[in-house]
């Protein structure tokens, strides 16, 4: 993520990592996180305690399709509502700076005549 990898992004403080963000993440950072938002922040750390090497933790329930995701995030699997049901993305690294939302789709793609099975 711009330039840095995984480990030397979890080595930067907090208003460092900030600053890598683009002005839409910084600006809601700036502002404050609220408390739901460091709920599962403490749950995600939770999930991937005591975990076998090589071991993926377990999914993490959120409905929180606007959390930032953070280098902290990384290799966690979380599952963002979408609306009917639960959609359960692994974090990848570049995935840092975007928000949940975008990796669970809320609609069905129309297929517009296509054979439907």
């Amino acid at each position: 993520y711009r330039g840095l990898e995984l480990d030397q992004l979890m080595a930067l403080s907090n208003e460092k990592l900030i600053e890598l963000f683009n002005s839409r993440q910084r600006r809601r950072f700036n502002r404050g996180l609220k408390h739901k938002y460091s709920r599962f922040i403490n749950k995600l750390r939770k999930a991937k305690k005591n975990l076998q090497p090589g071991e993926k933790p377990p999914a993490v329930r959120t409905h929180l399709r606007n959390a930032i995701v953070v280098p902290e995030m990384v290799g966690n699997q979380i599952s963002v509502h979408r609306g009917n049901a639960f959609n359960t993305v692994e974090v990848k690294f570049d995935m840092i700076g975007r928000y949940l939302g975008e990796f669970a789709i809320t609609y069905k793609p129309n297929l517009h005549g296509r054979f439907k099975v």
